[in-house]
């Protein structure tokens, strides 16, 4: 797996060990899923969305387009 080095305030590096320790998870899968719920992710995603959008309708690829960045914006919002 690859390693990443980031700097964050005391006030955040502190907040983030505080919620590791209450959650009894590690501090890289807190930070990893906090970017996925940002929307952080590969673009074969969206990709994705895309393909599962096309093959559930008779969409042109901009309808799909449209209908996969409406999903994903729900997604991102937890809907």
């Amino acid at each position: 797996m690859p390693r990443l080095t980031i700097r964050l305030s005391p006030r955040t590096h502190r907040a983030l060990k505080e919620a590791s320790v209450r959650q009894g998870r590690s501090m890289g899968a807190i930070i990893e899923e906090s970017l996925e719920l940002r929307g952080v992710r590969p673009i074969s995603t969206a990709k994705e969305i895309v393909a599962r959008a096309r093959g559930r309708a008779e969409l042109t690829a901009d309808e799909a387009m449209a209908v996969a960045v409406r999903e994903t914006g729900l997604h991102r919002e937890g809907r």
